[in-house]
């Protein structure tokens, strides 16, 4: 009997990630991240492990969160260390983290400060390289997929900040740079949402939250489910490398 797949979410436990990890929590065991918050990632495992499984496998554990400061290097190996041991493979990794501030994009004031930049490009940025440089070998043998979340910000000038929207854009680049490096084992691919009205898209003032959906051609807000449905859909695309997928109701045609 074929060994269960596995994918690992950062981020894992709210919003988008935790429902990525809904979106696998059929067909492959689950690692979610997070950064502090212990009991949201408790309740987000049980929640899991309600979902049928599509497998007639019983490894286990099939659902696990591992605490980490994905800022922090040595955090993020030990991430890994811990995830392949308690699971013995990955196959599925979705690096779903980042970091921005909310401020006014076209002020260019409020775009110059520098613990922002840093901040950006330390999350937005390195921390993907990061863990792509300690799950290359474990993703080589499986020939598994790296799914980085970008954003709509890295397509079209805009977004929560200058600082954010510079850094998404390097992230999609990074995805390509990858996805050359890592190949042919590897597949690399990210996905760029609009405003995802999550706890933290709710923080835009109403006016903000209305433009962007009048802004696009669907007349719609893409919903985290809409973005978890197509990360699964690059988890299963065997031909797909390199790629950035714009989630945005045609906000950036």
């Amino acid at each position: 009997m074929a060994a269960q797949k596995v994918c690992l979410i950062t981020a894992g436990t709210a919003g988008l990630g935790a429902q990525i990890a809904r979106a696998f929590a059929p067909d492959y065991r689950v690692i979610v991240n997070y950064a502090n918050n212990a009991s949201r990632a408790s309740s987000l495992i049980k929640e899991l492990e309600a979902i049928p499984s599509t497998s007639s496998s019983a490894e286990s554990p099939r659902f696990l969160s591992i605490q980490a400061d994905v800022g922090d290097r040595a955090a993020l190996q030990n991430l890994v260390a811990e995830a392949v041991n308690a699971m013995g493979r990955l196959d599925v990794v979705i690096s779903n983290h980042g970091w921005t501030r909310i401020t006014n994009f076209m002020n260019l004031d409020e775009g110059m400060v520098d613990e922002d930049w840093d901040k950006c490009f330390l999350y937005n940025v390195k921390s993907h390289v990061w863990l792509m440089h300690a799950v290359r070998s474990e993703l080589e043998k499986t020939e598994g997929c790296f799914i980085s979340t970008a954003s709509l910000a890295g397509v079209k000038p805009s977004g929560s900040s200058l600082p954010y929207a510079v850094t998404k854009a390097a992230q999609i680049h990074l995805v390509k740079a990858l996805a050359n490096i890592c190949s042919p084992k590897i597949r690399v691919n990210s996905v760029s949402p609009g405003l995802l009205l999550t706890d933290w898209g709710m923080q835009f003032p109403e006016g903000k939250r209305e433009a962007a959906r009048e802004n696009s051609k669907l007349k719609r807000l893409a919903t985290v489910e809409d973005v978890a449905d197509q990360v699964r859909t690059l988890a299963l695309s065997r031909s797909v490398t390199g790629q950035n997928l714009s989630i945005d109701g045609g906000a950036s045609l």
